[in-house]
């Protein structure tokens, strides 16, 4: 009897691993390309103070210059006197969020804007002070931290699965037409191994390799950020794991058949591209309308993403996420077992 290290099964995945580490590129991509999606985005939407409300007085009335210096009183609002013109150019720009007409007084924001309500609260609240309002009640004010609340928060657990998608799908399905296109898979056919053995190698692969990833990424969003896992390191492990599950099997599918690299191109960007933007990688998914959301949390990268929020920023203990689990381990099933049906050497 042979040894397990002479079975096809363990050749295979060895040298998946042998292709992956020769290849410059592609380690570039799964570990170093989602580093700098986290620097770039989490530097950019760091947590400030909040930004001061631009707003234009209409310069029309000997009494714009005076409620001019009333509203600079507010330390929310960042004033400017300017003519009609440029203050309407403003409000069209987005570099004024309100404007103030003194002949009223009107205030005149953009309700397309997801800030025009607070917008329009803050001016008119400098309004009536500038005007000598006296408040009835005097409120104090205290600032708390919550974990898990800021971008970065949200943001590294959707690279993650950004990452594990685009990772798994590509590097199988391409991986898996090169073999096709090079006609290797039809010498590896008149071999004693099973397609069971090569499609099941792809999946190991990437199962492993996924284990690096996390590591990895939640080591760098700790120490450059400080984003710590406020749950089970096993239910985020279980969560990727499963993720890896779905996109192999997804990815097996789409190059079982394909012919040549344009083809498969074209099939996994069909696949990844609708789940880069509905999935909730870089913004909440609850953001498209309420009778989308049914299909859109029966994708697997939503699945994931919540699974690996849930475990991250929320510390949900691991039978809370059974429902995507179920869901990502169903589209790994069905099409790894698909695919086995309809894959062809050639």
């Amino acid at each position: 009897m042979g040894s397990f290290k002479d079975h096809p099964l363990w050749q295979l995945t060895a040298t998946r691993f042998r292709e992956f580490w020769r290849e410059p590129g592609a380690v570039f991509w799964v570990f170093a390309f989602p580093i700098l999606i986290s620097v770039a985005l989490g530097v950019a939407f760091r947590n400030q103070a909040p930004a001061m409300v631009p707003v234009a007085v209409l310069n029309v009335t000997p009494e714009s210059s005076t409620l001019v210096a009333g509203l600079k009183k507010s330390p929310s609002l960042d004033v400017s006197l300017l003519s009609e013109e440029d203050a309407t150019r403003g409000l069209q720009s987005g570099r004024v969020s309100a404007v103030v007409d003194p002949r009223g007084p009107v205030v005149l924001t953009d309700h397309g804007r997801p800030d025009a309500l607070m917008v329009n609260a803050v001016v008119k609240d400098a309004l009536e002070r500038a005007a000598g309002r006296v408040d009835a009640l005097t409120i104090e004010e205290r600032k708390a931290t919550s974990v898990g609340t800021r971008y970065i928060d949200f943001l590294l657990p959707g690279v993650l699965g950004f990452n594990l998608m685009g990772s798994s799908i590509w590097g199988v399905g391409w991986s898996l037409v090169q073999l096709r296109t090079r006609k290797l898979l039809k010498r590896l056919s008149a071999t004693p191994m099973k397609r069971t053995h090569l499609l099941a190698s792809f999946v190991l692969y990437r199962l492993a390799l996924a284990v690096v990833e996390v590591a990895v990424l939640l080591a760098f969003g700790k120490l450059a950020f400080g984003v710590t896992v406020q749950g089970s390191l096993f239910g985020v492990a279980v969560a990727s794991l499963l993720g890896v599950v779905a996109f192999s099997g997804i990815s097996l599918l789409t190059a079982s058949r394909a012919q040549n690299a344009e083809t498969a191109s074209g099939l996994m960007n069909l696949v990844t591209m609708p789940m880069s933007i509905l999935s909730g990688v870089f913004f909440s998914a609850d953001r498209f309308p309420e009778w989308m959301l049914p299909a859109i949390r029966l994708l697997p990268l939503t699945a994931l993403n919540d699974s690996l929020r849930a475990f991250i920023n929320e510390g949900a203990p691991l039978e809370s996420q059974l429902v995507p689990f179920a869901v990502m381990l169903g589209w790994g099933a069905v099409g790894y077992l698909v695919a086995l049906k309809v894959f062809r050497w050639q």
